[in-house]
């Protein structure tokens, strides 16, 4: 395992991690992804602890990730969910989650529909006075760290399995297409990929990635002075030095020489207006198909953080095409990584 000293007691969102934060992730990560190889894959990590699964939201992927997870660490866990909760009588969020506390919880996986639910659950913790760390698996619009750090972890591997690390990315473009107007990975996307320095592209109709969409979530991260052009045009020109965040309502200048694609799920259900005329007209104008990525380069890889809408995001084959698919890469991925999470928040109580 990586040396490095972990000072952060949540995981709570990106836009403040350092290189070295990312780093600690990678490299713990990967050792943990060799352990998963063994025929014995589990080790006693976090033996006697215990990480409380508290998704009051529903999910597939990130819950069964964390929980598998956990196991592989040796810690017990406790799966939480709403609709059979006493949530239903009344109990509040906070309630809830002191009632996890009293029952010997060190770790809390959060997960909510509404944005800043884990935050508000973190600083309850803090205010209690407890070593208790809280894990955002996802929060409204706002964040979904863990995804990103899965998907910065399926990247980084793929250019060197034996080392991952931010640097890698330098300079790499990366095109994320899809509804980043309501996406919660693609916030945690454009921190991440933004701090290793690849040039990041966003593309969507213009409904769903607002002019003032880069000003707002850089503003949120507190960066400054970041450069970004917004193109409608299929050849952009930059009249900025060395820009790193573009935005384009057409899909070909995103595509245009790019290295990995995201593509991203239409999130119709946090869709409060009418966005788009069709899920036809969609496929055909952003859809991401083999045709389309004859725009990119040769070895370009897709990534979709799931559950995919197949033939609407993506075409179905393209989806299960190993020579140009990393979409079950990063569900391998994303134990490893939750591991190294759970892990890091979990080992000063070890």
């Amino acid at each position: 395992m990586p040396t490095t000293t972990w000072n952060r007691h949540h995981i709570l969102s990106l836009a403040d991690f350092t290189t070295t934060e990312y780093n600690t992730v990678l490299q713990t990560a990967a050792s943990f992804q060799e352990v998963l190889s063994r025929r014995t894959k589990k080790v006693p990590t976090l033996q006697g602890q215990v990480v409380a699964n508290l998704f009051f939201e529903s999910s597939t992927r990130t819950r069964s990730s964390f929980e598998l997870a956990a196991k592989r660490l040796s810690a017990d866990t406790l799966n939480f969910a709403a609709a059979t909760s006493s949530m239903t009588k009344g109990e509040t969020i906070l309630d809830t989650a002191k009632t996890y506390l009293a029952m010997g919880t060190d770790i809390m996986v959060v997960r909510h529909r509404e944005a800043g639910v884990p935050n508000a659950i973190a600083a309850e913790m803090d205010r209690l006075g407890v070593k208790v760390g809280v894990l955002n698996a996802g929060d409204g619009q706002h964040e979904h760290p863990s995804q990103a750090l899965l998907d910065l972890f399926t990247i980084c591997t793929l250019i060197d399995p034996a080392s991952p690390r931010l640097e890698l990315l330098k300079g790499k473009k990366i095109a994320i297409v899809g509804d980043i107007l309501h996406s919660r990975v693609a916030r945690s996307n454009i921190w991440s990929l933004i701090a290793s320095g690849a040039e990041v592209h966003l593309a969507a109709p213009p409904t769903l990635l607002p002019k003032l969409f880069a000003e707002y979530i850089l503003e949120e991260a507190g960066v400054k002075n970041q450069q970004f052009i917004i193109s409608s045009s299929p050849t952009p020109h930059s009249p900025l030095p060395t820009p790193q965040l573009f935005l384009h309502w057409q899909l070909e200048p995103a595509l245009q020489n790019a290295d990995f694609v995201m593509t991203l799920r239409l999130q119709k259900e946090r869709m409060t207006a009418h966005l788009l005329p069709s899920l036809r007209e969609y496929h055909q104008l952003f859809g991401i198909t083999r045709t389309k990525l004859q725009l990119c380069k040769p070895n370009v890889k897709v990534l979709h953080p799931g559950p995919v809408n197949r033939g609407v995001e993506i075409s179905s084959e393209l989806m299960d095409d190993p020579e140009f698919s990393l979409i079950q890469s990063q569900v391998t991925s994303g134990v490893a990584v939750r591991m190294a999470l759970l892990y890091l928040l979990g080992s000063g109580k070890a």
